[in-house]
């Protein structure tokens, strides 16, 4: 499954997270030109590995 970026606003809560400064820079340079905020990204990436996550360990105890 593709990663896809959406244009998504919720209600949300603040987290502070430190990125390393080339990670920030790569995904400036991704969602240049988009309308999604680096959060929205962050949002989506995580919500991804997240969905994809579930499978593989689903995956992982069928083979077990």
């Amino acid at each position: 499954m593709a990663f896809i970026l959406k244009e998504d606003r919720k209600e949300t809560e603040n987290k502070c997270v430190r990125f390393p400064i080339p990670l920030i820079e790569e995904i400036e340079k991704f969602i240049e030109k988009k309308d999604v905020t680096f959060s929205g990204f962050v949002l989506q990436a995580c919500r991804y590995a997240l969905d994809n996550a579930e499978e593989i360990s689903e995956d992982k105890e069928k083979n077990n």
